[in-house]
C-alpha cells in the first residue's frame, strides 16, 4: 500500500510537471498579438528576434520563465511557514513578508533605480524585519494563529500606505510602480529572468534539504525536542528560507497574493504531508497557477491588461476566507 501510494504521489507530481510545460507553450502562443505555431516554434529554437518571433522571444519568454519562478517560490515560501507555525493559514501575503519586500523594493526604485541587481537582497531584510515584528505582535504564550492573521493586516495596511507615499514621490513614473506594487509582469526583461534565476535556485535547493526537518517541526515544538531535535533554531532557519524565497519574488514581480496559502493546501490534499513530496509538487503548481493567472489576465480584456496579483487575489481571497471559517483559530 506504501509503495502504491509512494507512486501515486511521483506519478502526481510528474503529471503536474507536465501540466506545467504545456501551459508554458499555450501562454507562449496566446497574447494581444497573434502567434502561429510555426512562429513558435521558430522562437523557441532559433536565433531570430524579427516580428512576432521576437515577440515571443523578447516579451513572452522572460515573463512565462518568471511566473512560474516566482509561483514556485510564493508556494514553497507558504509549505515552509505553515510548518513553522502548524497551521494553513500561514502565507507570506498574510504574514507580511510581501508587504515588507515591497515597500524596501519601491524606495529603491524611487530613490536608487541604479541597484536593480541587488533589489532581491534589500527586498529580503525588508521581508526579514516585517516577518520579526509580526511574530513578535502574534506571540503570547505561543504564536497564535489568529493573531498573526490580525498582526499581518494591521503591517500590510501600514506598510501599503508607506509605499504609496513613496510612489506618489516618483512622479511620472509613478504610474509604472502601482501597477508592479499590483504584482504585474508586464516589464520583466531576461535581466530579470537571470536575477532572479540565481536566488531561486539556491532558495529551493535550501527548501528541498530542510525537508525532513519540517516533516519533524510539523509534530510540534514539544514532540521535536522530546526526540533531541532544536526546534527553535530550525524554525529559524525554515522561516528565513521561506522569506527568502518570498522576498526575492516580491522584489521582482511586486506583490502576488494567496499563492502561498491555496496552493500548498491543495497539494497537502492530494498527495499528503510528507514534505519530501510536498515541497516540490507545490513548487510546480504553484509555477503553473501564477502563469495560469497571468495568462488570464492578458486574454480576458485584452489589449489591456489585469496584474497577475489582482487575478491571484479574486480566486485566493474566498479560498482564504473558506480555511478561516472551517479553522480551529485560537
Amino acid at each position: 500500500m506504501k509503495v502504491s501510494y509512494k507512486k501515486f504521489k511521483v506519478s502526481f507530481i510528474i503529471i503536474s510537471l507536465l501540466i506545467l510545460l504545456a501551459t508554458v507553450l499555450v501562454s507562449l502562443k496566446l497574447g494581444s498579438v497573434n502567434i502561429t505555431f510555426n512562429e513558435l516554434i521558430s522562437g523557441l529554437f532559433s536565433g531570430q528576434t524579427d516580428g512576432n518571433i521576437g515577440i515571443i522571444r523578447d516579451l513572452r519568454m522572460p515573463r512565462v520563465i518568471i511566473a512560474v519562478l516566482v509561483g514556485a517560490n510564493l508556494a514553497i515560501a507558504g509549505v515552509l511557514l505553515q510548518a513553522v507555525i502548524r497551521n494553513p493559514l500561514a502565507d507570506p501575503y498574510i504574514t507580511g513578508i510581501s508587504s515588507g519586500a515591497c515597500v524596501v523594493t519601491v524606495f529603491f526604485m524611487v530613490f536608487i533605480p541604479s541597484v536593480t541587481s541587488l533589489r532581491p537582497v534589500f527586498g529580503f531584510f525588508g521581508g526579514l524585519v516585517c516577518c520579526v515584528i509580526i511574530y513578535f505582535m502574534a506571540y503570547k504564550n505561543g504564536l497564535s494563529p489568529i493573531r498573526i492573521v490580525l498582526a499581518g493586516a494591521a503591517c500590510n495596511a501600514l506598510l501599503g500606505g508607506f509605499s504609496s507615499m513613496i510612489t506618489v514621490s516618483a512622479g511620472l513614473g509613478s504610474g509604472n510602480i502601482q501597477k508592479w506594487m499590483m504584482g504585474s509582469l508586464a516589464t520583466v526583461n531576461w535581466s530579470n529572468v537571470h536575477i532572479l534565476l540565481i536566488y531561486s535556485v539556491i532558495g529551493i535547493i535550501a527548501a528541498l534539504v530542510l525537508s525532513k526537518v519540517c516533516n519533524i517541526l510539523a509534530l510540534g515544538s514539544k514532540n521535536a525536542k522530546s526526540l533531541g531535535f532544536n526546534s527553535d533554531l530550525y524554525m529559524i532557519i525554515v522561516t528565513a528560507v521561506a522569506v527568502f524565497l518570498a522576498s526575492i519574488s516580491t522584489s521582482i514581480a511586486g506583490v502576488i497574493s494567496f499563492v502561498g496559502l491555496v496552493v500548498p493546501h491543495v497539494c497537502r490534499i492530494i498527495i499528503g504531508s510528507d514534505h519530501k513530496y510536498l515541497i516540490p509538487c507545490s513548487g510546480i503548481v504553484g509555477g503553473f497557477l501564477v502563469l495560469f493567472a497571468d495568462t488570464v489576465g492578458r486574454m480576458v480584456m485584452r489589449p489591456n491588461e489585469i496584474p497577475v496579483g489582482v487575478v491571484t487575489a479574486i480566486f485566493g481571497a474566498p479560498f482564504f476566507l473558506y480555511l478561516l471559517r472551517r479553522s480551529d483559530l485560537k
